[in-house]
């Protein structure tokens, strides 16, 4: 498959995503509007946070399909692994909004969390069987790059297990940190692309 219709459908795939997390932000037209508006801030915060994840997810998926020179059946399907846990998130990205402040904000919190954490786990085995060997990479990458975006990548899946895990003292908590979350790799993203850059100069 060429690489331009593997990109065609991701890009496709994320946009779907992040235009659905948009519909989780609704009011009950029989009630007052200004108090529902402030009301709802768990959807504005839960919105932000998945937007921003899934923007971030899909500048290092660029950054990824960059790197390669040809793609196989296997990272196909590894990628098609990737993209449907990124056009589930916009379900628990509800969930979370309309439930972490009650009793079930613990099984709303484990749901926005094992989600994000499976994510991470596909992409970090997506990048893992692209580079190893410089199986499907080009041919004169540089070495320095490819390290870089390893260490960009393993961090994640522990680190969003480990926000996932205090959901089970605190929902809140475990939101916040997925906030946190999301900010930590907004910037390092940033940070690694001027990286990145410096080395294809």
């Amino acid at each position: 498959m060429p690489k331009n219709r593997l990109e065609a459908f991701a890009d496709g795939i994320f946009a779907f995503a992040a235009t659905l997390l948009i519909l989780n932000l609704v009011v009950d037209q029989t009630r007052p509007l200004g108090p529902q508006l402030l009301q709802i801030w768990p959807s504005y915060v839960a919105y932000a946070i998945s937007f921003v994840t899934i923007g971030i997810m899909w500048v290092n998926h660029h950054r990824l399909i960059r790197q390669l020179e040809r793609v196989d059946e296997r990272f196909l399907f590894l990628n098609l692994g990737l993209l449907a846990c990124i056009a589930f998130v916009p379900f628990p990205t509800r969930i979370l909004a309309e439930f972490v402040r009650g009793s079930d904000g613990r099984a709303a919190a484990l749901l926005y969390g094992v989600t994000l954490t499976m994510t991470a786990v596909f992409f970090s085995a997506v990048w893992l069987y692209a580079s190893r060997g410089g199986r499907l990479l080009h041919a004169d990458i540089d070495p320095k790059e490819v390290s870089g975006i390893t260490r960009s990548y393993l961090p994640g899946t522990p680190m969003y297990a480990a926000a996932t895990l205090v959901a089970f003292v605190s929902p809140q908590a475990s939101a916040l940190l997925f906030g946190l979350l999301a900010v930590f790799y907004m910037v390092s993203s940033s940070f690694f692309g001027r990286t990145a850059t410096e080395y294809d100069a």
